[in-house]
Parts: structure tokens; sequence; C-alpha cells
């Protein structure tokens, strides 16, 4: 009769353990006071990145938007709550600061992202990202560039470059995004080391379809994008289309011209790699 009791204690016991654990799991951990989660957090993706960038060795993050009030020790302290971190270093500027984050490895670096991308601290949304060299570009400075006009929001960087890609001499390719409000502003450039190829894409792609619009491709010119940007601003309305996995781009039109290239040139395929973190 006793050894009955005590294990119908011992099972309530363990009943009430797992249900504390599962309570613990289901509450939102802030690992600082003042810190406050976001109403959604998601991670960066990585398709904002320079083409050919590796995030599978970085184990800096760069951290954009903060508040004026944070600190380094702050600033270290909540980024602690990943990992050991390597080093800090916050750079003041007028109206808000930003900074970089080092840790000992990848993993604390990849869960800073996931985790504090979008938190407030002191009422204002961080921005979390990978940090890369600016020496991980290819220098342009002598290459033939293009304007890319009319970009739907959902393009990246990586997008970009997948499409201009089929051309061996493509270099670089870059969205122009608004440092406040951190979005596309509907045009980018891409760079090529041959000006046959440059004029190539530009009269292979020039009206095919990326993402839910269709491009506009010329040579780039000074002052290049300020039109773009004021027939962004009276835009009511954007349709964003995707293949139906987080960070996709349908390319419409554009996709059957880059198929058939492809086969044509023997080239690797054109969309990009999806970036995963494994922990």
């Amino acid at each position: 009769m006793m050894q009955q009791q005590r294990l119908k204690q011992q099972q309530q016991q363990a009943l009430m353990h797992q249900a504390l654990l599962h309570h613990q799991q289901q509450q939102p951990i802030y690992p600082h006071p003042g810190l406050l989660a976001a109403p959604q957090i998601e991670p960066i993706p990585s398709g904002n990145l320079p083409p050919g960038f590796d995030s599978s060795t970085c184990r800096s993050v760069f951290v954009g938007n903060i508040h004026l009030q944070v600190t380094d020790a702050l600033l270290q302290e909540v980024f602690q709550s990943t990992g050991p971190v390597e080093g800090c270093k916050l750079i003041r500027k007028e109206k808000t600061s930003y900074g970089f984050v080092d840790y000992f490895d990848r993993r604390s670096a990849a869960l800073a992202i996931v985790s504090l991308n979008g938190r407030h601290l002191f009422g204002q949304p961080i921005k979390v990202n990978w940090a890369y060299a600016s020496n991980q570009r290819e220098d342009t400075s002598g290459h033939f560039n293009i304007f890319v006009g009319d970009l739907s929001p959902e393009v990246t960087d990586s997008t970009l470059f997948a499409c201009f890609s089929v051309y061996p001499t493509c270099s670089d390719a870059r969205v122009m995004w608004d440092q406040k409000t951190g979005r596309s502003r509907g045009y980018g450039f891409v760079s090529f080391r041959n000006q046959q190829d440059a004029q190539s894409s530009i009269n292979d792609l020039n009206g095919k379809w990326l993402g839910s619009r269709q491009i506009r491709c010329n040579w780039a010119t000074k002052g290049a994008g300020s039109n773009e940007e004021k027939q962004n601003s009276d835009s009511k309305s954007v349709v964003e289309l995707t293949n139906g996995s987080a960070g996709g781009v349908l390319m419409m039109g554009v996709l059957p011209f880059l198929i058939t290239r492809l086969v044509s040139t023997s080239l690797s395929p054109i969309l990009p790699q999806k970036c995963f973190l494994c922990f």
C-alpha cells in the first residue's frame, strides 16, 4: 500500500515537472531586460548578401539601427545571450548607431541573426545580419555597368546576380536599398567584365519578367534611378509572387530565356542556393 502511494506521488511529481518544462518552453525568453520582442521575428535572408559570400565560415554579425543610449558594454551583454562574444565594436552616428559583434563560432552568430533581428532595444528595432568585408566583392570600377529598373520588392542582390550570371563575365549585382526603411528602392546595377555581355544582357532581358514585374535594362548613366524612385513612390499596390518557398522569386519571362541560354552554354544552375542555418 505504501509503495503504491509512493509510486503515485512520483508519477504526479513527474507530470508536474513535465508540465513546468512545457510551460517554460512556451514562454518567450528575453535575454536582457531592455530587449523586447518584435511582433514577428524573421531571419535576414542570405540573398541580401554579395554573390559568393559564404555564411558557413562567417562568425561576425552587423547590427544596425541601434539606439543612441546603447553602449558597447550593453551591446555585448545583449549579444552574449546567443553565445560567447570575442569582440564588440559600436560606431556612433548623430541619429542612430551601428556596430559589429564577433563570435567565437558560426553557430552563435547564426543564432543571433535568427533570434535578435527585429527585437526592440530602447523601443527601437535592431537589424542583425551577417557582416562581411568590402574586399569580398570584386573591384568593378573598370567594369561595364548597366541599370536595371522596375525591380520587385522581393528581388535581392543574389536574385539579381542569378538572373544575369548566365553571362560568363557578370561580376556583381546590387539592389539599391533605403537605409531608413530597409526596403528596396526598386532598381539596381549589374556589372560585367566584358562590354559585349553587358550589351547582350540589355538586349535579351529588357522587358522580361523577374518576380512580379517586367524589368527595364539600359546602360547606367549619372543620375540613373532618380526617376525610378519617383515612380515607385507613386505606386499604390504591388503584387508579390513567389515560387512557394521562403525567399524564392518567380522568374516568369526571364526563366525560359535563362534555361535556353544555360543549356547552350553549359553553365551552372541560375537559381541561388538557399542558406540553411545548421545548428
